[in-house]
């Protein structure tokens, strides 16, 4: 599929999507939302897709915030209805994906930009990386799932000051918050990333994506996680995954998962 706001790349089990606006430093717009939106559901469906990799175009911004003249106008319905639609289109939607999707930082993550970061299983940042949801500085607050994300990620006193100030803080600072997983040099981001693809797709993409249903639940009002890993565990008894993987083990050899 052509997109005009986007790159999707395949290669050796990877797929690599870019946001490409780089002289609006790839701010989201509903187009490029709605693209993300068809290029994370495609990727997913794709069986030769192990892992998912989102970054930004050239070395100053995975996402530099939401593009404001498209909602400067907007009344409270309008308002509602972006963030209703952004969430269940783009950010709740990455973050219950089967596939791993790993959020290559390379520079400003803000706004709109550190919600999807946030809504990513995990997050690695170049050294260059600033983040931060400077929302309220507009007279609003985040709309994509930040104020929760946040919290669940750094805690509400951190969450509370990074939101209330406005304020950015750099790649050492995220890693000291667990805010990344990782900091890296910005020309070796991406490389490390594929590194980390390529651990996780030696094991079960069964399991894996079993794991990612649990972990969430955890975070979901009404759901008993602990519940929801007890009935995943016991699925995995019956897959083709769990076969060769207990097999590969008591014959001292690497598994060669099916995937089913």
């Amino acid at each position: 599929m052509n997109y005009e706001n986007i790159l999707s790349e395949f290669d050796s089990g990877i797929t690599t999507i870019t946001i490409n606006r780089p002289k609006k430093l790839n701010a989201l717009n509903k187009a490029t939302i709605a693209e993300l939106h068809e290029a994370f559901k495609a990727a997913d469906q794709d069986k030769s897709t192990k892992v998912i990799i989102i970054t930004g175009s050239g070395n100053k911004a995975f996402v530099a915030g939401a593009d404001i003249s498209e909602f400067a106008d907007f009344d409270v319905d309008q308002g509602e209805q972006l963030a209703a639609q952004g969430q269940e289109l783009l950010f709740d939607y990455v973050q219950n994906l089967s596939t791993p999707v790993i959020a290559a930082i390379n520079g400003f993550a803000l706004g709109g930009g550190l919600e999807l970061a946030l809504a990513c299983h995990f997050r690695v940042a170049s050294s260059n990386a600033k983040m931060g949801l400077p929302e309220v500085s507009l007279g609003l607050i985040p709309g994509y799932g930040g104020t929760q994300r946040l919290t669940q990620l750094v805690g509400k006193g951190r969450a509370m000051e990074m939101i209330m100030t406005a304020m950015m803080v750099d790649a050492n600072q995220a890693l000291a918050y667990g805010l990344i997983n990782h900091l890296i040099a910005q020309d070796e981001l991406l490389s490390f990333c594929e590194s980390i693809a390529r651990k996780i797709m030696r094991n079960s993409s069964v399991a894996i994506k079993a794991a990612i249903k649990a972990v969430n639940a955890n975070y979901t009002d009404g759901v008993n996680g602990y519940q929801v890993e007890v009935k995943a565990f016991g699925n995995c008894f019956g897959t083709a995954d769990f076969t060769e993987g207990t097999t590969a083990f008591l014959e001292k050899r690497k598994a060669d998962f099916p995937g089913e």
